[in-house]
């Protein structure tokens, strides 16, 4: 029988964004408010994401769909490569995420997709500091991880390149 090694992570949920603190409470409703401004006529599904900088400065960024779909970029990685273009040298602290469908209300917290994990461990890993993720559905619970590398343990990195 091969070695194993097991892997797990500890996700934190509140009840609702109420029991969050005024800071999250802020940078989720920033992601709430992009999120109705997503441009989604294909799948009806609206993202936000707001970045807290460590200067305090909040990005935002709503998913944006095309009808060739690989086109498209979700609000996380919109969000996050406009944070590194506009202010490269600031370090990532938290991001907030919700998400739901324009005719169904998702209420399970939705975490980032496959691909925004991996650019958001890219950024985390460059800045050798964790980035704090807390994600939700249109309303109530709220799961929070302390790190981006716990929803993404076996991260791929750039030291696979050299």
């Amino acid at each position: 029988m091969p070695n194993s090694t097991k892997i797990s992570t500890t996700v934190f949920e509140f009840e609702d964004i109420a029991k969050c603190s005024s800071e999250i409470q802020e940078l989720m409703s920033r992601a709430v408010s992009i999120r109705d401004k997503a441009y989604t006529p294909y799948s009806q599904f609206q993202v936000g994401a707001a970045i807290l900088l460590e200067n305090g400065e909040i990005i935002t960024g709503s998913n944006q769909e095309n009808a060739s779909y690989p086109s498209g970029l979700c609000a996380e990685r919109t969000a996050i490569f406009y944070a590194g273009a506009q202010y490269p040298n600031q370090k990532i602290k938290t991001i907030a995420i919700t998400a739901s469908g324009i005719y169904k209300d998702n209420l399970e917290p939705v975490p980032p997709c496959g691909a925004c994990r991996q650019a958001i461990a890219e950024y985390e890993q460059k800045q050798k500091s964790p980035i704090v993720v807390y994600f939700m559905g249109k309303t109530g619970r709220v799961k929070m991880v302390e790190s981006l590398l716990s929803l993404l343990p076996l991260a791929f990195s750039e030291d696979y390149l050299k």
